[in-house]
């Protein structure tokens, strides 16, 4: 595998309990991934397998990283994320793509910990954002955010374009209308 854990990470002072996910961490990932689909109402989503994780987190071409929060050797939490690029300050950042902490194991500090440490790599390697979407009817989680100094971003709208109408806009040739 290529990227076991990123040099400039595991030179950021972590908080306890939670640590660079590794290639066998890769189940646990999907499970809590699973876990976090069934909390967000769409089980069905989720169609990761352990086999993607390896590829796209620790392969050659690797796009995303991962952090673990363990008790007991058991991973009971992930923050997914990657880093992203804003032209407006010419710097990277980070983008928070998923972090799920079992039920069991909400209120021990590891959704606190995940975003510290999140911010601390991004400090460490000079970046200047730190970004992440919540469903807003995710009542919990906005107001865990607000109270660690995150703001939504006013007038933005999130997009996504995927399955069949990727292939279609894939397809389209510059000059046609969509339809």
């Amino acid at each position: 595998m290529g990227q076991q854990v990123s040099p400039p990470t595991a030179q950021v002072d972590l908080p306890p309990g939670v640590r660079e996910a590794r290639v066998g961490d890769a189940a646990d990932i999907v499970r809590l991934v699973r876990a976090l689909a069934d909390y967000e109402r769409e089980p069905d989503a989720a169609v990761i397998t352990p086999e993607l994780v390896e590829r796209w987190l620790f392969g050659d071409d690797a796009v995303a990283s991962a952090l673990v929060a363990e008790v007991d050797g058991r991973v009971v939490g992930i923050a997914v994320w990657y880093r992203s690029y804003s032209t407006w300050t010419g710097v990277p950042g980070i983008y928070l793509e998923d972090l799920f902490v079992e039920p069991d194991h909400r209120g021990a500090g590891f959704g606190r910990a995940f975003l510290v440490a999140l911010a601390r790599i991004a400090l460490a390697r000079g970046y200047q954002r730190f970004e992440w979407v919540v469903l807003d009817w995710n009542t919990p989680a906005i107001e865990f955010y607000d109270a660690l100094g995150g703001r939504p971003m006013q007038g933005w709208t999130t997009y996504r374009v995927d399955g069949e109408r990727l292939a279609a806009l894939g397809l389209m040739a510059v000059g046609d209308t969509p339809g």
